[in-house]
């Protein structure tokens, strides 16, 4: 196989994987021109387990060997495989469930109520609408118009920047 068409196309190669290895794929990118890098965020399946760099390793290992034999990408590129950390994407209605609560950044394709980005907490998602609590009040987000959406780490209240000075 060469020449994959889209992520959907990559994820559905790498995410049987990704399972049988007991993690999750949070979301698959190929990024940047000339030489790009695909970009895989993943998570274990228990969501109480941290990931380890030596779980990155694993699933590097792993999954270039399925790319190397379904050679999708034309051209060389990159492997990167990443946690999603603190401010992780937002991809899935599951993942917009399981974060409701939780400060978030959504970004539309195209202007809802003549706005593309909301701030504000999760409020949950039926599995085609996603609800966010922004600043002027609740805001249905339609799943399929959501072109990008993080959590956003919580600022960090101004006691616990103060540091104590000892002499």
């Amino acid at each position: 196989m060469t020449g994959i068409s889209s992520s959907t196309d990559l994820a559905a190669l790498i995410e049987p994987t990704l399972a049988a290895m007991g993690f999750e794929l949070v979301q698959v990118r190929l990024v940047g021109g000339g030489r790009p890098t695909l970009q895989i965020t993943a998570e274990p399946r228990d969501h109480a387990r941290p990931m380890t760099v030596e779980d990155c390793a694993a699933i590097s290992h792993a999954v270039s060997a399925v790319l190397d034999v379904a050679d999708p990408i034309p051209q060389a590129y990159r492997l990167e495989v990443s946690s999603p950390g603190i401010e992780r994407p937002l991809v899935t209605a599951e993942h917009f469930r399981r974060f409701a609560g939780e400060r978030a950044r959504i970004e539309t394709e195209e202007p809802i109520g003549g706005r593309r980005r909301f701030t504000g907490r999760l409020v949950g998602c039926d599995g085609t609408t996603v609800t966010i609590e922004a600043e002027d009040g609740p805001v249905d987000v339609p799943l399929a118009a959501v072109r990008r959406a993080k959590l956003l780490a919580e600022p960090m209240p101004a006691a616990a920047r103060t540091r104590r000075r000892t002499g």
